[in-house]
């Protein structure tokens, strides 16, 4: 296919660019294979370049022979065009919506992308998973790299290599993968060096209605406990989600057959939930009544700080596990390829400094994203704005960034990179012109070349010029746990993406001068709460108590 038979009118002169909060635009506009672009061709005015991959969805006005074109994007601006005539305008929103859903892979600008810049660094070599190995083997000999997927029959999702118990062999892995969801058989996701403890990621086991158990499963999962020890299980869904899925063939661990571990279940919402969640939080942060209650109802009402909230509780939970119970953590949903990341990831910022560096950051999202699978093909094809029916999308990846923005703005020093950086991943996630984020996981990024044909995302981000701009000048090494807290009044909307497209937010001010006295008043019931916990812990009669942070 060639894309100038979905590009019906290529040039236009005469539009008019809109953005909120920015002075208009008067130029050319051109539509090329990837890209829609406006230029005034005036040395002082800014050009538009927006990559077609980057719009969610586009609506038409006419008002006699003049039509507009609003352009909502996945990085959630929000243009308008102003398109003199009728049929330029309707050819040139007909061009927009075939090349910004193209189905193909390999049609994706990331394929004819070459750089400018001189790749000092392949970002494709960076994070190997037999470099990261070599990390661990200096702090222990209990594992080894397993070649057991070399060819991704035993489990799809997973990478080629995988760390696994030293005693437990390649028959017995393939065995265990036949007992878990999408084969997706218990790894190592981290090692904690101050004591030993481990924290490992699955996905559901297939126990069925009729109890189904596995050996070899089993044996796996205690391989990673040290004598006389006990683990846990972290279960991102509700004890009732997780009995309804043994009607589906899923289900949980059986207590009987794990004696050594003990479950727990934190709800964290699926992925359709969380899309209908992002939906109306940005539906709210456009809103333009300025009327503050409406405003702050809206944004209760999408239940995105919720779903914040109960993610960094849950990996507070598993941080908590290993560093202060000294115990093994499990941690699984029903794919692991969502909610499971999550948690093991934002676990280990919590527990490891060397996440909180550029390129520990980096390695993290490479090791626990893209190697363990999560469908960022799927997940990211739409955004907020989007008209069609939600299929696979969620923003789960963006929560997480979410995540991480909280943790960093409790803990300014601690981290190496600024606010600038997670934005950054955040919009090439969803649109880029490399390929890093392409692809739902390995096997597929593999199949599809991606190494040999399109430039990596951390080859451009290290360079040096790059890399100043998202250095944070507070840093400073903290080498201990941090503790970050999830009460509410400590959990606030993410401005830098959710509000940077809209500054004219009166009524955010507004409503934040409104839960400071809120959150003054819910001092003092919290400080009961608290006392009430200190009560309950004391009456608790577990052999190994567990306070939720």
């Amino acid at each position: 296919m060639e894309f100038a038979e979905l590009i019906k009118t290529p040039r236009v002169d005469g539009v008019v660019l809109h953005r909120p909060f920015m002075p208009t635009v008067e130029g050319t506009l051109c539509l090329t294979g990837h890209h829609l672009i406006l230029s005034s061709r005036q040395d002082n005015t800014e050009e538009l370049w927006l990559l077609h991959a980057n719009i969610d969805s586009t609506e038409k006005r006419f008002v006699g022979s003049l039509g507009t074109i609003i352009v909502k994007c996945k990085d959630l601006r929000v243009i308008q065009l102003d398109i003199p005539g009728m049929e330029e305008c309707l050819n040139i929103a007909s061009s927009i919506e075939a090349l910004s859903t193209l189905d193909s892979v390999s049609l994706m600008y990331p394929f004819f992308y070459r750089p400018l810049f001189e790749v000092i660094e392949d970002g494709w070599q960076l994070f190997v998973p037999e470099e990261a190995f070599k990390d661990l083997e200096s702090m222990t000999d209990e594992w080894r790299l397993s070649e057991v997927n070399k060819d991704f029959s035993v489990c799809p999702s997973y990478p080629s290599l995988l760390t696994v118990p030293k005693d437990i062999d390649d028959e017995s892995l393939c065995k265990a993968a036949s007992f878990r969801h999408g084969g997706r058989f218990p790894v190592l996701s981290y090692y904690h060096k101050k004591n030993g403890m481990v924290m490992m990621r699955a996905a559901q086991p297939l126990t069925g209605t009729n109890g189904r158990r596995c050996k070899e499963d089993e044996k796996l999962i205690n391989a990673t406990l040290c004598a006389g020890k006990r683990g846990y299980i972290i279960d991102t869904r509700t004890i009732a989600v997780a009995q309804q899925a043994k009607a589906r063939g899923g289900g949980f661990e059986q207590e009987a057959n794990y004696p050594q571990w003990r479950r727990i279940h934190k709800a964290i919402e699926r992925s359709n939930v969380l899309q209908e969640s992002l939906i109306k939080l940005v539906e709210a942060c456009n809103d333009q009544s300025h009327s503050m209650d409406r405003w702050l109802s809206k944004l209760e009402a999408s239940n995105w700080q919720s779903n914040v909230k109960e993610i960094l509780t849950t990996a507070c939970l598993a941080a908590q596990c290993i560093d202060r119970e000294g115990a093994s953590v499990l941690v699984h949903g029903t794919e692991g390829t969502d909610s499971t990341l999550q948690v093991t990831s934002l676990a280990q910022i919590i527990l490891d400094p060397a996440c909180r560096t550029i390129r520990g950051f980096e390695a993290l999202i490479e090791r626990e994203w893209l190697q363990a699978g999560h469908p960022f093909h799927q997940r990211c094809a739409q955004s907020a704005y989007s008209n069609g029916k939600p299929r696979s999308e969620a923003p789960v990846f963006l929560l997480f960034l979410d995540c991480v923005w909280q943790i960093l703005r409790q803990f300014p020093c601690s981290f190496q990179f600024n606010e600038n950086f997670l934005i950054m991943l955040f919009e090439h996630a969803y649109a880029s012109q490399f390929s890093t984020f392409l692809g739902n996981s390995v096997a597929e990024r593999v199949k599809l070349l991606l190494s040999q044909k399109t430039v990596s995302l951390w080859s451009w981000v290290n360079r040096p010029q790059e890399l100043e701009r998202f250095l944070n000048p507070l840093y400073e090494p903290n080498n201990l746990v941090i503790w970050p807290s999830v009460a509410p009044q400590s959990l606030l909307l993410w401005e830098g993406v959710f509000l940077r497209w809209n500054r004219s937010t009166k009524c955010l001010d507004e409503a934040y001068q409104e839960m400071a006295h809120i959150i003054e008043y819910n001092k003092e019931l919290q400080n009961k709460v608290n006392s009430l916990r200190r009560q309950l812990a004391q009456l608790e009669t577990e052999d190994s108590p567990l306070q939720t942070p």
